[in-house]
């Protein structure tokens, strides 16, 4: 059963650009936890040793998404894993490094029991979209921001900021 928490209702918030290391991948990630784990898994282990120089208080973590799962096959779909980093920091291997655009976004700030629910959450900021007569800016990728560490939770829940650009 879905019980996503609603933590702060939707609203409009300008989101500054952001420098970030990443990880990329095409392909089907809908509901595949392990691409997920995969991929945070590369991230982790090239920060692990310049933790001290490349983490801090302000360190994001996040998804961005590109394509639109009801348009784009699959096998086409994109995705990168994500987390902020100084604009300096050098990168290297399979670890990318890009500025992520700001600008308009939806957030929807939800409490999520587990991996199943995110669908739901972003089902949600579509509607509200719709109901508010807003465009999707597919110019920009749309966000997940990690808020927690399920693994961290008492009850294993992910607590995140679901972001969508607005026109």
């Amino acid at each position: 059963m879905i019980s996503l928490e609603i933590l702060k209702e939707p609203s409009i918030t300008e989101i500054e650009e952001r420098t970030v290391a990443y990880v990329s991948f095409t392909g089907n990630y809908l509901g595949n936890a392990e691409v997920f784990s995969e991929l945070f898994g590369k991230l982790f282990n090239w920060v692990a040793p310049k933790q001290e120089q490349l983490t801090g208080p302000d360190t994001v973590m996040l998804s961005a998404y590109y394509d639109d799962p009801a348009v784009t096959p699959p096998d086409k779909l994109k995705l990168e894993v994500c987390m902020s980093i100084p604009e300096e920091a050098e990168v290297e291997g399979e670890i990318k490094k890009k500025k992520l655009p700001g600008g308009k976004y939806v957030i929807l700030s939800v409490e999520l029991t587990g991996p199943e629910e995110y669908a739901a959450a972003w089902e949600k900021v579509v509607k509200w979209l719709i109901q508010n007569n807003l465009e999707i800016d597919m110019s920009r990728a749309s966000y997940e921001v990690y808020l927690n560490s399920p693994e961290e939770h008492p009850k294993g829940h992910h607590i995140v900021d679901i972001c969508m650009p607005v026109n």
